[in-house]
């Protein structure tokens, strides 16, 4: 190490503003958990040295014993070298306060969904009963059990097609003690007959073909099945729309994730009363729509879904 401009680093602070330096050089394209090279870089560094990711910022100056640089380093490498996202780095994701397992059986946990649970979904539930809930395409899980999580008296349905991805969400379930969450394989509402919810969460695959082929390497590691959906990213979101309204109850609510792609939806249905979500950073591609909506325009949703494979 000698030889090494890291001989040159002594501690927590140095190891955190060298790899934010060093992820900013090399292009990095960040997006998964973290926006930026500077957080990133700390979660990698407390991911290093067994802290806790909330450490007080007086350990900040603590020096670095050289096996500690080594496996800071190691990572920094594969960070940049293979553009492996963190959290599969760290095999750790951060959603609504909660950590999750991470790794390449499904996407890495990031939907702003989490701030709508923190806030108990209002004031889109607007006081409403919720007995029972859905999170559909629910991946690692992490949306159906913090919902659980927040919300013990529901009981929440987690629903994925994938084998890994449930196989994750499994995990993460019994490490959360996850008790009022039942994960359920499905393609869509296939597998839910019978079933009905006050309120349905979904962050379906929504990324368009030509999004998907360009997207940066990072995104190579996901799951494609969790990202594309077709020529205009709305392939799996016309379905459920057209599906959801014979699993919501009477005054149900849907809430989607359909990011980039509310363009097209806002298009091809023009006539539906979406009402598209504001968070604390701005607009991000969510809406809310009532079950009756739906049902009002449950003709020209099916058409559209049905022209769809």
């Amino acid at each position: 190490m000698s030889d090494s401009p890291a001989a040159e680093l002594h501690t927590i602070i140095d190891f955190i503003r060298h790899g934010a330096s060093r992820f900013n050089a090399a292009g990095l394209t960040f997006g998964h958990s973290h926006d930026n090279a500077l957080d990133e870089a700390t979660s990698l560094v407390l991911h290093a040295l067994h802290l806790p990711p909330d450490l007080s910022p007086a350990y900040g100056q603590s020096r670095l014993l050289r096996e500690e640089k080594d496996a800071i380093l190691k990572l920094f490498e594969r960070r940049i070298g293979e553009r492996v996202p963190a959290a599969y780095l760290i095999g750790e994701a951060w959603f609504a306060n909660l950590a999750f397992k991470s790794d390449k059986r499904a996407l890495v946990p990031r939907s702003p969904i989490a701030e709508l649970i923190l806030s108990g979904f209002e004031p889109w539930l607007a006081g409403r009963d919720v007995r029972r809930a859905l999170d559909l395409c629910t991946g690692s899980g992490c949306i159906a059990i913090a919902m659980g999580h927040y919300n013990p008296e529901w009981q929440v349905d987690g629903v994925d097609i994938s084998d890994d991805a449930l196989s994750l969400a499994q995990e993460n379930k019994a490490v959360l003690h996850a008790h009022n969450v039942e994960l359920i394989k499905s393609n869509l509402f296939d597998g839910l007959q019978g079933k009905t919810y006050e309120l349905i969460v979904t962050n379906p695959p929504y990324v368009t073909n030509d999004e998907t082929d360009a997207l940066p390497q990072e995104y190579s590691y996901e799951p494609e099945l969790g990202l594309r959906a077709g020529d205009d990213g709305l392939d799996l979101v016309l379905k459920i729309l057209r599906d959801a309204p014979m699993h919501l109850s009477d005054d149900g609510l849907l809430i989607c994730e359909v990011g980039e792609s509310e363009q097209h939806l806002v298009k091809l249905l023009p006539d539906v009363e979406f009402f598209w979500i504001e968070f604390k950073v701005g607009q991000m591609g969510i809406f809310a729509v009532e079950a009756q909506e739906l049902r009002l325009h449950a003709e020209q949703i099916t058409l559209l879904a049905d022209e769809r494979k």
